[in-house]
């Protein structure tokens, strides 16, 4: 028996076999991401993938029984996925897997049109904690939906298709930055100067328009889509970086790409109730608004949560309160992974470190465990024997430093519930830049961790 605990690289340990099943995981996770900029993205390819799989729409008024297989999806921005197993809920609960699906992106403002200088923009209003200055000087794609007088619904993707246009976000050039380089990083770029360029050739005949340049994209995107600008009123647009996800290094061991937080855990738990064979019942969540508090509609502080489980319960005779008692909940969710470059930010002892597997956070939150769900120890129990009986690679880790920061996930809206919850997630290098970077063997690890957990 070994009586220290140490941590194990995934890669010394694989043999040929499973380092082909870690890369070949990373093809099918690297096409999820990039047809997953957005929410919305995401849970339109879950339920494409769900249907592939043998999934048939929910119903709040269907009576479940054993083996069926179900998908609901809430408002286009978050899906349930509900795999009915035989066990007993009332005894047994739920396995729940909760990841979510939004990212930091730049968000349109309700009046986003404007001209000035000869250039067309739209301004923007970031959303969730980004670091701006990254986002300039950056190929930026559009996504979204604008809603059209009388209800009809326009999709717009501008930007990822190598012979559309892109989208741009001037920054100052360094001669003429000793001001702004003087500045913190955090005050270098003001929030409402992150606006687009869309356009710089005048309309044909509109001499006289004061804003000519803008009056000739509007004709675009009327000719186009159907749009005028009141429409910008009625939308979800966001711009995010442009891009497919690439391999990184010379082994191709690592991904490069725009949203791993928190997709690289969302892309595992559906993977996992696709494939696992449980006799448990097993619902995986994709949620939005994570990165903004968890509030909303489809927000895991929404109630629809407690409504897929009542709906279950009640389907066998059971009592919801028993269900919720009983279940138990992994929230997959990113972590902080220990990065040498910056070292002072981590307590390397208690650091996630890349391609050491699954990464188990005990608490999150900042500083003296605020605001955070903090697992108990029979719980942490629980998931450490499942996972080394099923030959799970995992590591425990913290969030960075104590008083660096802190960071927080859905898990306390879920333990809120009563429902024993614990974050298992992937360890992450630049985490909320335009371009994060993980490791495929944590990706692959993550799988194996929750559909050891389903089963």
């Amino acid at each position: 028996m070994d009586l220290k605990y140490t941590r194990k690289n995934v890669y010394k340990e694989a043999d040929g076999k499973e380092l082909k099943n870690i890369y070949d995981f990373a093809e099918g996770y690297k096409k999820f991401l990039d047809n997953s900029k957005t929410e919305r993205d995401a849970s339109r390819e879950a339920e494409k993938l769900a249907l592939e799989n043998g999934f048939k729409p929910f119903s709040f008024a269907e009576k479940l029984k054993a083996g069926d297989k179900r998908y609901f999806l809430n408002r286009d921005k978050n899906i349930f996925l509900i795999r009915v197993g035989k066990e007993d809920v009332s005894k047994d609960g739920i396995r729940i897997m909760v990841a979510h699906v939004d990212s930091p992106r730049l968000d349109l403002k309700p009046n986003p049109m404007y001209e000035d200088a000869g250039l067309c923009y739209l301004k923007t209003h970031y959303y969730g904690g980004i670091k701006k200055y990254q986002w300039t000087a950056l190929p930026l794609a559009l996504h979204g939906v604008v809603m059209l007088k009388g209800g009809k619904k326009q999709e717009i993707c501008v930007g990822e298709d190598e012979n559309d246009p892109i989208f741009y976000i001037t920054d100052l050039l360094p001669h003429l930055a000793g001001e702004q380089s003087q500045k913190t990083l955090g005050k270098a770029i003001d929030g409402e100067n992150l606006n687009a360029v869309i356009g710089a050739l005048p309309a044909v005949g509109d001499d006289e328009e004061k804003e000519c340049v803008k009056a000739a994209v509007l004709k675009l995107l009327n000719k186009k889509y159907g749009i005028t600008e009141v429409d910008f009123q009625c939308s979800e647009l966001c711009f995010v970086p442009a891009g497919k996800a690439r391999d990184v290094g010379f082994d191709g061991a690592l991904i490069s790409a725009y949203g791993h937080d928190d997709k690289v855990c969302a892309y595992p738990e559906m993977k996992a109730i696709f494939d696992c064979d449980s006799p448990h019942t097993v619902v995986a969540v994709f949620a939005d608004k994570e990165e903004v508090g968890s509030d909303g509609t489809t927000g895991m502080q929404s109630k629809v949560i407690c409504d897929v489980i009542d709906t279950i319960a009640n389907s066998f005779g059971a009592n919801p309160i028993e269900v919720r008692y009983n279940s138990k909940c992994i929230s997959a969710d990113v972590t902080a992974g220990y990065d040498p470059a910056y070292a002072s930010a981590f307590e390397k002892r208690n650091s996630t470190f890349m391609s050491c597997g699954a990464a188990v956070s005990k608490y999150t939150g900042a500083r003296g465990k605020s605001s955070t769900n903090d697992a108990s120890a029979e719980f942490m129990g629980f998931i450490r024997d499942i996972f080394d009986d099923n030959g799970v690679y995992w590591q425990t880790g913290e969030l960075g430093a104590i008083d660096i920061g802190g960071g927080g996930t859905v898990a306390k809206y879920i333990s809120n519930l009563g429902i024993d919850t614990v974050d298992v997630g992937v360890p992450v290098l630049s985490m909320h830049a335009p371009y994060e970077l993980i490791s495929k063997a944590d990706v692959y690890s993550l799988y194996k961790a929750c559909l050891a957990f389903c089963k």
